[in-house]
């Protein structure tokens, strides 16, 4: 089963060097999933073009293929909780393991699990998980305030200490294949060295701001979503430099899921109290915020979104129980 809705962008209205190009229609498409009230997040599209899920409330890991609306499911062990996953090149399916303090490796073609546990047992919930360019993965742990490393061929785990509270949250690798990260109980954001494995923070001007996702454009700039406060932020990590700019849908916004697509354009949800969620777009040649679209069954929270390439599409799962794709102009 599954909903369209479409909403005509707006298009830029004089042609210069810093206007974006017109926006074209874009448009929403959601599938429910067939197994209620269990949370699925954290798609991915295979290469395959099926899409790949969490059902963190269901223990399992699931994919649907968007041609026919067919969802399949393997089951997990109890109190795993899966809460993100990504898929190498070889098509296994990484995921984290958030409530039994393991990273799992699922063959999708025989079903069978391995399972990589968390060395150090205050790294209790491995969070958000991010491969770098050798398909080693990059990963938060966010109560147990932790950034790991997880040698994918070794089965080796390095935990790097963070600031106790400082809840690591988001995670993203720029061009130099260092992992920046959100430090969600703090005004942080950080950065681990991948050789020396040296941590760095970067302290954003407001006191209140909470970074809750990240993603980095091509220039290497952070941006990161300011959950506490309704602004989109972006960090130049050579200066320092902080910008801010409030977000459409106010103070209250609540953006959470945030990512970039093959033009620098930023998109993110907002989850205003009351009111369906909403993805917003943000082009930084211009400093413009992009029409954005409501989330047709309400979405309750859309908590991580991201951006398939191939399709030109953003792909997230709602508390509405649905998966969605957002296709971009």
């Amino acid at each position: 089963m599954f909903v369209t809705l479409s909403i005509l962008a707006l298009a830029a209205a004089a042609p210069n060097p810093k206007t974006p190009a017109p926006y074209d229609t874009i448009s929403i498409k959601e599938w429910k999933v067939p197994w209620e009230k269990t949370r699925p997040r954290d798609p991915y599209v295979a290469a395959d073009g099926r899409v790949w899920f969490c059902g963190q409330a269901g223990n399992y890991i699931a994919v649907l293929d968007p041609k026919n609306g067919d969802f399949k499911r393997y089951e997990l062990s109890e109190n795993t909780n899966p809460h993100n996953l990504i898929i190498d090149k070889k098509g296994f399916i990484w995921y984290s393991g958030n409530v039994n303090a393991h990273i799992g490796k699922l063959d999708p073609k025989t079903g069978e699990i391995t399972r990589y546990p968390m060395p150090d047992p205050a790294a209790k919930d491995p969070h958000t998980l991010i491969f770098d360019k050798a398909e080693n993965i990059w990963f938060t742990v966010q109560n147990g305030a932790f950034v790991g490393h997880l040698d994918t061929k070794s089965g080796k785990v390095r935990l790097v200490k963070m600031e106790e509270k400082s809840r690591p949250y988001g995670i993203m690798m720029n061009s130099k294949d260092q992992p920046y990260f959100n430090l969600f109980g703090t005004n942080k954001i950080g950065m681990v060295d991948p050789k020396t494995l040296v941590f760095k923070e970067f302290v954003l001007p407001n006191e209140r701001a909470r970074g809750r996702r990240i993603a980095i454009t091509s220039n290497d700039d952070v941006w990161y979503v300011d959950y506490t406060r309704g602004f989109l932020g972006r960090l130049t990590p050579s200066t320092g430099s902080v910008q801010e700019y409030a977000s459409p849908g106010g103070a209250n916004a609540l953006p959470y899921a945030l990512t970039v697509d093959d033009r620098d354009r930023l998109w993110y949800s907002e989850n205003v109290p009351n009111k369906p969620s909403r993805i917003v777009g943000f082009d930084p040649r211009s400093n413009t915020f992009v029409p954005g679209i409501d989330v047709p069954s309400g979405g309750l929270t859309v908590r991580h979104v991201i951006y398939h390439q191939p399709t030109r599409s953003l792909w997230f799962g709602t508390d509405a129980n649905t998966l969605a794709r957002v296709t971009l102009p």
